[in-house]
Order: structure tokens, then C-alpha cells, then sequence
């Protein structure tokens, strides 16, 4: 069974899908972007803090649905800036170097462009058995 699940945390989606997808023991969360939560507006700042906030943002998600970073399998990233992509990497790593769990499995795509003209938007996919 196919469960979608919204969140009360993040801003809600402007168009027709699911924040996230529980499919039996898989997780599946679209592309987050860093977005304001309480105004909706994308936070500018340039990959390192939009990154930032994605991961602020992802970790309120988490906790609203019982998932925590041990579960994360997967993240896509998407990036129309792979010239400041270190920026990227520093903000991931400032999360990940704290944790006491390996990091997930990741690629990265370039793109001409994202929503909002965002520079970065990230996937993740998760697994949790119940």
C-alpha cells in the first residue's frame, strides 16, 4: 500500500503531489528546495545556505514522521551551480561529520535550472522497517 503523507511543518506544495511517499518500509521525499517556512519565499544566500535549509528543513520532516538520519538511504542532489558545488559539500558534511551515522548514498546532477531558480534541490528516499 501507497501512503501519502503531508506535512504540517514544511510549506505546502503549490501544485498537485506528495511531500513524502510511504510505500511499505520506503520512504520517498520530493525534491526539497529552501524554502521559508513561514513565508514560502526561497532563502537566497547562494548552494551553501540553501543547502543549510534544505537540511534544516529535511530534519523537521524526520521528526514529524518518526524517521531519523540512521534511515536516510539516498539523497539526490540537483545543482544549476556546479561551480560553488564545495559550498555544497561543506554545508552536507557540517551535518553529517555531527552525526553518529553513516552518510547515505548520493549523486549529483546538473541542471540548467530549478524551481524558483533555486541553485540547489535535493531527493531523498529513506527505509525504516515497521
Amino acid at each position: 500500500m501507497v501512503e501519502s503523507l503531508l506535512s504540517k511543518k514544511l510549506t505546502a506544495p503549490k501544485f498537485k503531489y506528495s511531500q513524502l511517499v510511504k510505500a511499505g518500509p520506503h520512504y520517498y521525499c520530493s525534491g526539497l528546495i529552501a524554502l521559508d517556512n513561514e513565508t514560502g519565499e526561497l532563502i537566497s544566500g547562494g548552494v551553501g545556505k540553501e543547502t543549510e535549509v534544505i537540511l534544516a528543513n529535511l530534519q523537521l520532516l524526520m521528526e514529524e514522521f518518526n524517521l531519523t538520519w540512521s534511515h536516510l538511504a539516498f539523497a539526490r542532489v540537483f545543482t544549476s551551480d556546479f561551480e560553488h558545488f564545495s559550498e555544497f559539500n561543506t554545508a552536507w558534511e557540517q551535518v553529517f561529520n555531527n552525526l553518529e551515522v553513516s552518510p547515505p548514498a548520493r549523486s549529483s546532477v546538473g541542471v540548467s535550472t530549478l524551481p524558483l531558480n533555486a541553485t540547489i534541490e535535493i531527493e531523498f528516499t529513506f527505509y525504516k522497517e515497521n
